[in-house]
């Protein structure tokens, strides 16, 4: 079993469904807001992927 694609498929498939959540769930002004931030939450995501293997590894 490989821990690493594991964690990859399961942060990846946490972070689609927080940005499908987040535009179903906001107005139109708000949709603009968070895809001008979508940078910032992908960097987060990755971190975050990375403390996740540093614990399990």
């Amino acid at each position: 079993m490989n821990i690493k694609a594991i964690t990859t498929g399961v942060t990846a498939g946490a972070a689609v469904g927080f940005a499908w959540y987040a535009l179903a769930s906001t107005g139109a002004r708000k949709r603009h807001s968070i895809k001008k931030n979508a940078g910032k939450t992908l960097k987060a995501a990755g971190n975050l992927l990375e403390d996740i293997t540093s614990i399990i590894g």
